[in-house]
C-alpha cells in the first residue's frame, strides 16, 4: 500500500531519499525553505549531481508522484510520515547545530491536526528524538493529538546513493511504539535487505558510531603511509595484507589525501562531543581528525620536494570535488590544497568532470586561477600535474600523452592512482602516498 510522505529538506539526503521513496509508488512531497531550490526543483532541475538521479527523478515527478513545496504546513497537511532530512552543521566546537531539526520539529507541532509518524533521517546526536518529541508536546498549546518519533538513519554514499537506497547493506529502524514500526517496516518492505529493528538511542548511535570507524580506518592507513614513506614499504601492499584478514577488510584502507564530505569530517567530531558530554574520553576521534588534518599539508611537502620552488610554477590539478561521482565540495581537501598553491604564488590549472563551477563560487577565475575544459588541457606545459580525486577517467588517462605536453613531467597523485613503475615508464617524476621512495 502506497503511504503519503512529506521528506523536509532537499539536500543530497532529503531529495534522495523524495525521489526514491517515490519510485517505491508513494506519494510525496519535498519541501525546502529555499524558494530559489523549489523553483528549479519544479522546473525539472536538480540542484545537484548524483549518478541515476536525474532519470529517476524525471519519472515520479512526470507521473506526479513527487511534488514540490515550500510550505512545511501544506506539505503535511494529508501525509502520514514525515521525513526530517534538514542540514545538521558542526558548530564551532565541533558539536551538531540542531536548530533547523528545531524549527522543523515546532512546524510541525504548531500544525500537527491527526497522527503522525515523524522520522529523524539527519544525522543527529544520540536522544535528539527525546528532544523532537519534548519540542512538539511544548508547541502543541494543550492540543492533544497523538504522534510517534522515530530514527531511521541514513546510509548514503554521494556517487552511489540511488545504488544505495535500493540494495542497502542494512536498514536500520528505531521506534518506540508498534505503529510506527509497522508503518516503517511497510514502507521498506519492497527492498529486500537485513532490517535492525531497534531502539531510538540506538538508531541515532549506530549513524555516529559507523562514520566515526570508517573515518579512524582512513586516518590508521594515513598514518601507516606516512610510515611508508620514510622506510621504503610500500602502503598499498600492507593495506593488501591486512585486508586479507577477515576481521579487518580491505575496504576504507586506501592512503591518501584523507577524508572530506559532509559526513565524515562533521560526525567524527560530533560523536567526539558527545562522549566529552558524558564526561568520555573519546580522544581517539580527536586523533583521527588530527592525523586527517595533517594530510593536506604532508602533500604539500611532496609538492615542494618535486618542484622545490612553487613561485610562479604552472600547476594543474586534477579533482576538486571530494570524491569521484559528485560535485560536492565540502570539506574537499582540494579547497585547501588550492588556497595553499595560491599563497606559495604558484599558477593553477583546475579541471574536474562535475565540480568545477561550485569551485569558481570559492576561487573565482584570475590571472593565476584558471578552468579548463579536459584534463590534457590542464597539464599543457605545465610543471606539475597533481591528482586530487580519483576519478575514473583519471586512472585511465594516457601517460604517454601526459608527459609530453607537460613543461617537466612531474606528477605528485594524492590518491595513488597509479602504479608507480607503469608511471615512470613514461620517464614522469612521481610522487605518492605512502608508496615507497618517490621520483
Amino acid at each position: 500500500m502506497a503511504l503519503k510522505i512529506a521528506v523536509v529538506g532537499m539536500g543530497y539526503v532529503g531529495l534522495t531519499t523524495a525521489v526514491c521513496l517515490a519510485k517505491l509508488g508513494n506519494d510525496v512531497v519535498g519541501v525546502d525553505k529555499d524558494a530559489r531550490k523549489v523553483k528549479m526543483l519544479k522546473g525539472g532541475k536538480l540542484p545537484i549531481y548524483e549518478p541515476g538521479l536525474y532519470d529517476l527523478f524525471r519519472q515520479v515527478v512526470n507521473s506526479e508522484k513527487l511534488v514540490f513545496e515550500e510550505s512545511i504546513p501544506r506539505a503535511i497537511e494529508n501525509v502520514g510520515v514525515i521525513f526530517i532530512c534538514v542540514g545538521t552543521p558542526s558548530l564551532s566546537d565541533g558539536t551538531a547545530d540542531l536548530s533547523q531539526v528545531e524549527e522543523v520539529a515546532r512546524t510541525i507541532s504548531e500544525n500537527l491536526d491527526s497522527y503522525r509518524l515523524i522520522v529523524e533521517k539527519s544525522t543527529v546526536p544520540v536522544n535528539t528524538a527525546k528532544w523532537i518529541r519534548r519540542t512538539i508536546e511544548l508547541y502543541s498549546k494543550g492540543r492533544s493529538v497523538e504522534f510517534d518519533v522515530a530514527s531511521n538513519p541514513e546510509f548514503l554514499r554521494e556517487g552511489r546513493a540511488v545504488e544505495d537506497f535500493f540494495h542497502p547493506d542494512r536498514i536500520v529502524i528505531g521506534v518506540d511504539s508498534e505503529r510506527a514500526k509497522k508503518l516503517l517496516l511497510e514502507l521498506y518492505s519492497p527492498i529486500d535487505t537485513k532490517v535492525l529493528v531497534v531502539d531510538i538511542p540506538t538508531a541515532e548511535l549506530i549513524k555516529h558510531a559507523s562514520n566515526s570507524f570508517l573515518a579512524l580506518k582512513i586516518s590508521f592507513i594515513n598514518m601507516i603511509a606516512d610510515l611508508c614513506d620514510k622506510t621504503g614499504a610500500d602502503v598499498k601492499m600492507v593495506a593488501d595484507g591486512m585486508g586479507l584478514d577477515k576481521r579487518i577488510g580491505r575496504a576504507f584502507l586506501d592512503a591518501g589525501l584523507g577524508y572530506g564530505g559532509s559526513c565524515f569530517p562533521k560526525d567524527t567530531k560530533a560523536l567526539f562531543r558527545i562522549g566529552e558530554s558524558y564526561h568520555l574520553d573519546f580522544g581517539l576521534l580527536k586523533a583521527v581528525d588530527v592525523i586527517n588534518q595533517g594530510r593536506v599539508e604532508r602533500f604539500i611537502e611532496k609538492v615542494k620536494d618535486a618542484l622545490w620552488v612553487l613561485k610562479d610554477k604552472v600547476i594543474a590539478v586534477w579533482g576538486l570535488s571530494f570524491k569521484p561521482d559528485t560535485d560536492d565540495i565540502r570539506e574537499a581537501p582540494s579547497i585547501r590544497i588550492v588556497r595553499r598553491l595560491l599563497e606559495e604564488g604558484a599558477s593553477l590549472r583546475l579541471f574536474d568532470p562535475k565540480a568545477m563551477e561550485n569551485v569558481k563560487r570559492v576561487f573565482p577565475p584570475s590571472g593565476r586561477l584558471l578552468y579548463v575544459n579536459d584534463m590534457y588541457e590542464a597539464v599543457d606545459g605545465a610543471n606539475a600535474l597533481l591528482i586530487v580525486t580519483e576519478w575514473n577517467e583519471f586512472k585511465t588517462a594516457d601517460l604517454r600523452k601526459v608527459a609530453s605536453y607537460m613543461k617537466t613531467p612531474v606528477v605528485v597523485d594524492g590518491r595513488n592512482i597509479f602504479e608507480p613503475e607503469e608511471v615512470k615508464k613514461h620517464n614522469i617524476f612521481y610522487y605518492s602516498m605512502g608508496r615507497g621512495k618517490s621520483a
